[in-house]
């Protein structure tokens, strides 16, 4: 018997069903309100609320909500719900609006130069640029992904950079996202090669055109013939064989054929109709992070869309700012940047991800999100910090027992955010089946003690790559036996860990610290060059020595001493304590508080013989110390 109802008593009305909505089509974004919810389901926000304590959800108006939860609710109310980002949402509303105005405008192609190692990439740019950008490069390895801007005539060009070695496969990936045209480079004496192949593979999976510069037709084995019917055999047909494919015998060296590469590249841009609104707010893609000690988190952003100001607020994946200053490609400053402008953003409160979308919003707005998605981040953390929990003496005991794998924890440091993906993504697969590598953690910046504490309690090595420990970090590293290795080029970096997991790592050139100085003054002498006024802080200066200059704890150029001063007598080194003036080779981009570091590089033997197989465990960590 229903409550209310018997002897005497009236039946209750049966409650009403709600009535059957017309569906109505809307868009979910992350952390969306219920009031926005309401708004958008065109509902009375207390029906929201109702409906959310039904299912047991205590809710506020101004609540936000997660995806999922937004869905069901959508659909509870016979809505049909598409899911988006909120970039994603702020893009389409400018899309919209631009239909309506009618404001597009022609733009600047952005090219991504790819091809195999060493087959003349950043020549090619440095050519087309008239720079040297390649000598600065480890190893004549580009590192990390490079915009720049060239000019044909009165017309820009917008070129990005990316590293050639297959350890940067993402990065190549990511290239291939924001741009409009490939050039593939190949060199006319080597042909095809496996990461020729992954560029076009790349290129073509984005849907973009390529243009091939055949490069080093200035070298005697060059067979640019050879090389266009091994692309024919890949799908790409150059044009005067009857095909698609725009194909340039260029020199990087003699600089022969580069206008007409300029001219071919914007004839397939024209034929693109590349446009962009230039009014509208602005939005792009984070080409690389990093930390810069002096200026705080540092992005390199494409402008794809809109003009960027100074005072711009923006929001881009977990961080959010406001535009505090922009800069070139050539580190001038400047107050706002156009569609396809690669430039240099200050004025993050983090560093985002790299590849993560660019978008300028309502302060407001920004904030909320940005707050909801860091909280999201928080909860996801601590679920796996809670679900990892720490290891017992049973569990360890058990582990023993059933012979599962050795690990070995790795700490990662490096100076941009593409290096410290790249470096997460690679280390994993250098395990084999006795050690297991580990990233226990991965980030941005120089090495600190906290890094090295954390090491320490986890019997970690820290790989440091183009950056530099703290002096503190350095001596705590020394008194708690942690062991930093330090890298400037990745595959080195690879190889080396590779053969420590095998047990086959050989005798080893070891670096051993002898000094570092800071520079204090800089003067330039005729016949000489730079001088660096150095006051020695620690250890020893010597003449001959290799030495690295430090800025903000990241390594921009390795070379030698060349001369050293006291007064003005030669002398072959100078201890801590005092003053010299140094000359370091080929080098002459010295500044006020740079660091030089003096070190010496010595064979050493592995503590243990090499033997392939049946390594005993955790003798990885013994081949590395």
């Amino acid at each position: 018997m229903r409550p209310g109802t018997g002897p005497g008593r009236t039946a209750l009305p049966e409650p009403l069903a709600p009535p059957q909505r017309e569906p109505r089509e809307l868009t979910v974004t992350e952390g969306i309100t219920v009031r926005d919810l309401a708004e958008k389901l065109d509902v009375r926000a207390k029906e929201v609320l109702k409906t959310l304590l039904d299912r047991g959800i205590f809710a506020s108006i101004n609540q936000p909500l997660d995806v999922a939860t937004a869905t069901s609710l959508a659909e509870a109310f016979n809505g049909i719900v598409k899911v988006m980002t909120f970039e994603e949402q702020l893009i389409e509303e400018e899309k919209v609006k631009e239909e309506r105005t009618g404001n597009l405008q022609p733009r600047a192609p952005v090219v991504t130069v790819m091809g195999h190692v060493d087959h003349g990439k950043t020549s090619l740019l440095d050519a087309i640029r008239e720079t040297e950008v390649a000598a600065g490069e480890a190893g004549g390895i580009t590192q990390h992904i490079g915009a720049y801007e060239a000019h044909a005539g009165d017309r820009r060009i917008v070129f990005i950079d990316t590293p050639g070695h297959e350890a940067f496969t993402r990065m190549r990936a990511r290239g291939a996202k924001v741009t409009d045209i490939v050039v593939l480079v190949v060199a006319a004496d080597d042909g095809v090669m496996p990461q020729t192949e992954e560029a076009i593979a790349h290129a073509k999976a984005a849907g973009v055109p390529i243009v091939v510069a055949v490069n080093k037709i200035d070298k005697p084995g060059a067979q640019p013939e050879r090389v266009k019917r091994q692309l024919s055999d890949r799908g790409l047909m150059p044009e005067e064989w009857g095909g698609d494919t725009v194909m340039v015998e260029v020199s990087a060296k003699t600089k022969a054929n580069l206008p007409r590469l300029l001219e071919m590249i914007l004839l397939v841009g024209d034929l693109r109709e590349l446009k962009a609104d230039p009014d509208a707010p602005a939005s792009g893609t984070v080409l690389e992070s990093r930390v810069d000690k002096g200026r705080g988190p540092v992005a390199t952003v494409l402008v794809q869309n809109g003009t960027l100001h100074v005072g711009d607020v923006f929001i881009v994946g977990a961080v959010y700012g406001k535009v505090r200053a922009l800069f070139d490609d050539r580190g001038q400053p400047i107050k706002q940047a156009g569609p396809s402008t690669p430039v240099e953003v200050l004025g993050l409160q983090g560093v985002p991800e790299a590849g993560d979308q660019f978008q300028v919003a309502d302060e407001a707005k920004a904030r909320h999100i940005v707050e909801y998605r860091q909280s999201k981040q928080r909860e996801a953390s601590l679920a796996k910090s809670a679900s990892s929990g720490r290891l017992t003496l049973d569990q360890l005991h058990e582990q023993m027992r059933a012979g599962e794998i050795k690990e070995l924890p790795v700490v990662i440091k490096a100076d941009v955010q593409g290096s410290v993906e790249v470096l997460s993504e690679m280390l994993p697969k250098v395990s084999t089946d006795q050690v297991k590598l580990k990233v226990i953690q991965a980030s941005v910046g120089a090495v600190s003690e906290s890094d090295v504490i954390l090491a320490s309690a986890s019997n970690a090595i820290i790989v440091a790559f183009n950056v530099r420990p703290e002096r503190k970090a350095q001596e705590l590293a020394q008194r708690e036996g942690v062991d930093i290795r330090l890298h400037t080029i990745i595959y080195e970096l690879l190889d080396e860990l590779r053969k420590a997991v095998a047990g086959l790592l050989a005798p080893v050139i070891k670096e051993t610290y002898v000094g570092r100085a800071e520079v204090r003054d800089t003067f330039r002498l005729k016949g000489i060059g730079m001088i660096a006024g150095c006051s020695v802080q620690d250890g020893t200066l010597k003449r001959d020595a290799d030495v690295r200059v430090l800025r903000d704890n990241v390594v921009i150029y390795t070379g030698r001493i060349v001369s050293l001063r006291r007064f003005k007598e030669d002398v072959s080194e100078v201890r801590a304590g005092f003053e010299c003036g140094a000359v370091i080779s080929n080098f002459s981009d010295i500044k006020v508080g740079d660091i030089l570091e003096c070190f010496k590089m010595e064979k050493s033997q592995p503590a243990e013989p090499a033997v392939p197989r049946n390594r005993p465990e955790g003798s990885a960590r013994a081949a590395l110390s």
